[in-house]
């Protein structure tokens, strides 16, 4: 069975820096994303789904999912972490 831990192993931390509901947009200070091989740094991503963002605010710290998307690097999942 897949535990929280497996589940988080593969996210990136990161805190939440400034959201944009409107544009689908947040902008996090993101730790290394080993899956896009990308090394720590602040940066703006587009989120697949706006509702994601009506769970963070700025400040937060969160793990996430991110994926390339045609050269726009996308938001799949996220988590607060308490």
């Amino acid at each position: 069975p897949k535990t929280e831990a497996t589940a988080t192993a593969d996210m990136a931390d990161a805190e939440v820096r400034k959201v944009d509901v409107a544009q689908a947009k947040v902008a996090l200070k993101h730790g290394e994303i080993k899956s896009l091989d990308m090394p720590a740094m602040t940066m703006v991503f587009v989120v697949r789904d706006k509702a994601m963002l009506s769970s963070v605010k700025a400040g937060d710290k969160i793990k996430f999912k991110a994926i390339n998307d045609g050269g726009k690097y996308t938001v799949t999942e996220m988590l607060v972490v308490p």
